[in-house]
């Protein structure tokens, strides 16, 4: 197969399923242990990628709780989040929904206006700045409960900043049943935001069922577990319902066994539509151009298929369809002139 790295590396590329916190890199994680050395997170970027091996979910929750737990200011918070756009810039990634879990900052006591001035303020500066479109996604930590739910909600739809686009559901699925989260998600949608919540990443097609009928996704975080059900995923393809699908941090999180055995390959043989995305990078050793890599080669893909997989980002994506027109227009710009070297 033809070395994809120089083609994707340049590629223009929207991303929807990565998260705020998760995506601060070992610098930036380092940065911020240094400065709350209360901390258990190491200080040293390259102690990092020992701290960042799971040994399974619930163990990388635990880890993922301890980065979250160095976002203790607004300036934190601003840090992390013009940081994110910068290394999302390096990538060509000119869209990006991140997901952001603000009941975890203001729980911790970070003023919940201050909060949101933070991100927003970064969110400008990366448009203006580094050319990156930031919206965002405030989901529900899962392990958190119903009163994180509540506090979700209400952030979302009382305080609801410029671009917040979607509400989603995250953290761990066993024990987590998603139809208790059914009224939060009707008052998001009821209040314009769409539903995106994670399902069928750690358990059965039962989720994602459950996340379609009881809370209304428009697209469905990792579906990891959809080709169990052939009638899922006939109503996922007929219906056009995108998954966000993360090979690598399937992998990372023990989700799924063996890169070899990703069901990304049944998916899109069933015509459901597929995004490729990052979710967690720098705790998972990847990127959004290496989650290419992965997929272009799980998949068969020549430098058109991959172009597809970049269009197929833009279409599934809350962006305004100007917007969805100019990103669509700068991947077959750019495959183009690259096809008729």
């Amino acid at each position: 197969m033809t070395d994809l790295h120089p083609f994707i590396a340049g590629l223009p590329k929207a991303e929807l399923h990565v998260h705020h916190v998760g995506s601060a890199s070992p610098r930036i994680v380092a940065e911020l242990a240094a400065r709350h050395p209360d901390s258990k997170v190491p200080t040293d970027p390259e102690a990092l990628a020992d701290y960042f091996t799971f040994t399974d979910f619930a163990h990388f929750i635990d880890v993922y709780l301890s980065v979250v737990d160095l976002i203790r200011t607004p300036e934190d918070v601003r840090l992390l989040t013009y940081e994110v756009a910068r290394d999302m810039a390096r990538q060509n990634i000119r869209y990006a929904e991140l997901t952001v879990t603000p009941f975890s900052s203001t729980r911790r006591g970070i003023d919940e206006k201050a909060f949101m001035a933070a991100i927003e303020d970064a969110r400008v500066a990366a448009a203006g700045e580094l050319g990156v479109i930031l919206r965002w996604c405030f989901d529900i930590p899962g392990e958190a409960g119903l009163e994180a739910a509540e506090e979700t909600t209400r952030l979302a739809v009382d305080l609801r900043p410029e671009g917040l686009v979607s509400f989603g559901l995250g953290g761990p699925e066993i024990g987590v049943p998603r139809p208790q989260f059914k009224p939060y998600f009707d008052r998001a949608v009821a209040a314009g935001l769409h539903s995106v919540p994670h399902a069928g990443e750690t358990t059965g097609p039962g989720t994602i069922w459950d996340a379609l009928t009881e809370l209304r996704a428009e697209r469905i975080g990792h579906g990891t577990s959809a080709p169990q059900d052939p009638r899922l995923l006939a109503h996922l393809a007929e219906h056009r319902i995108p998954l966000e699908v993360c090979p690598t941090s399937n992998i990372a999180t023990r989700a799924v066994t063996d890169i070899e055995a990703h069901p990304i390959k049944e998916m899109v043989a069933a015509g459901v539509l597929v995004t490729v995305n990052s979710d967690d990078p720098p705790m998972f050793g990847t990127d959004l151009n290496s989650e290419y890599e992965v997929a272009a080669r799980l998949l068969g893909l020549d430098e058109r298929g991959v172009a597809d997989l970049a269009r197929n980002a833009v279409e599934a994506s809350f962006l305004d369809p100007a917007g969805k027109a100019r990103i669509t227009a700068e991947i077959d710009a750019y495959t183009t002139e690259w096809l008729s070297r």
